[in-house]
């Protein structure tokens, strides 16, 4: 009840936040190609559907691929550098370094170097969700209880059964956490990696829109990015009840802080 309540009051100050939005666009007579109303954004969307779908499904494919294997990247180089700590001590510092530069200096090299194809576009995406991975999935693996460590060693558990059997579950609910950023960090990658190049896609309709002036159709796009990575945030969610709170992993860890 209590947290239907405030995505009540969530909804209901966005709605609020929309009013203002479109009284200001009337009342001061902002031209449309500078700032439309939301009414005329959300009549251009419904007019313009059919076109802007292809562009839609194009963009989610491209996001759904690179996150799949920013996720496969991220938790083996998470697992290598938690397991082998001369690895870690060598390229950790240089993993949060690489951060400092930005995605948008590394896109032209990458096209230099491997053309207009997927591969660039798709190193793009797991770059952009490749951090957060790893680092929740390093922090969970060293939260694991030294008690239950402990206990495993008494047993006579080897490292890597004590890594399997234990740390990877107790770290679900913090990779989770990374892989929710993540997530939300893939459409914004894949829009990032169409405006290189690509023949279909959100990045193809928005650069379209903007040398055309048609403000409403970039403000269409940009919804439809927010919509698509709340999608992709929800089914990440929902799989993360399934596997963590399901299975009672939850409960063990916070037990176990």
């Amino acid at each position: 009840m209590k947290q239907a309540l405030q995505k009540g009051r969530t909804i209901i100050f966005i709605a609020f936040l929309l009013f203002v939005w479109e009284l200001i666009v009337h009342v001061a007579e902002v031209p449309h190609w500078l700032l439309p109303a939301p009414s005329r954004i959300l009549l251009e969307a419904f007019k313009a559907h059919q076109t802007f779908l292809p562009h839609a499904w194009a963009t989610m494919q491209l996001a759904l691929l690179g996150l799949a294997i920013g996720i496969a990247c991220g938790l083996m180089v998470a697992i290598v550098l938690h397991r082998f700590t001369f690895i870690r001590e060598l390229f950790y510092p240089i993993l949060i370094m690489s951060q400092n530069i930005p995605i948008l200096v590394l896109a032209p090299l990458l096209i230099i170097w491997f053309g207009f194809g997927l591969l660039p576009k798709l190193i793009i995406i797991c770059l952009v969700c490749f951090f957060p991975i790893v680092i929740a999935a390093m922090d969970g693996f060293r939260q694991t209880a030294p008690e239950l460590k402990h206990y495993f060693a008494m047993v006579g558990a080897t490292k890597a059964q004590t890594f399997w059997k234990l740390e990877w579950p107790h770290a679900y609910p913090t990779i989770f956490s990374g892989v929710k950023i993540a997530a939300t960090y893939s459409v914004m990658g894949a829009v990032i990696a169409e405006w290189l190049g690509a023949k279909k896609g959100i990045g193809v309709y928005m650069t379209l829109a903007q040398s055309s002036f048609r403000t409403d159709r970039v403000f269409v796009a940009i919804f439809a990015i927010v919509l698509l990575s709340l999608l992709l945030f929800s089914s990440i969610r929902l799989l993360e009840k399934f596997m963590v709170k399901g299975r009672g992993y939850h409960a063990q860890h916070s037990k176990h802080r």
